[in-house]
């Protein structure tokens, strides 16, 4: 891959240079939370699943499915799953 090269003078403006640098700014709050988000998912699903004696691996499915709202999508995923494995390996 190579790497574009811009002139010195693209940010010269002083107002320009500190619209890229809300936005960095903006940018690295939002990517702070989300970290922080990921840690309180990954918590929760490991203290629920201690608690209830459940396996991790399908909470966290739990979780993705209800997220995105996609039950019937993944119920027919896995039948396809389903009867190709069959069809294939048995």
């Amino acid at each position: 891959m190579s790497v574009t090269q811009i002139g010195a003078n693209v940010l010269s403006n002083p107002a320009d240079r500190d619209k890229l640098l809300n936005v960095v700014r903006e940018c690295s709050g939002s990517m702070t939370r989300m970290d922080g988000e990921k840690d309180f998912v990954r918590e929760s699903i490991k203290n629920i699943c201690k608690e209830l004696d459940l396996p991790k691996r399908l909470v966290q499915r739990m979780v993705k499915v209800y997220h995105k709202q996609n039950y019937d999508e993944e119920v027919a995923v896995h039948e396809q799953f389903e009867t190709l494995y069959q069809s294939v390996v048995k």
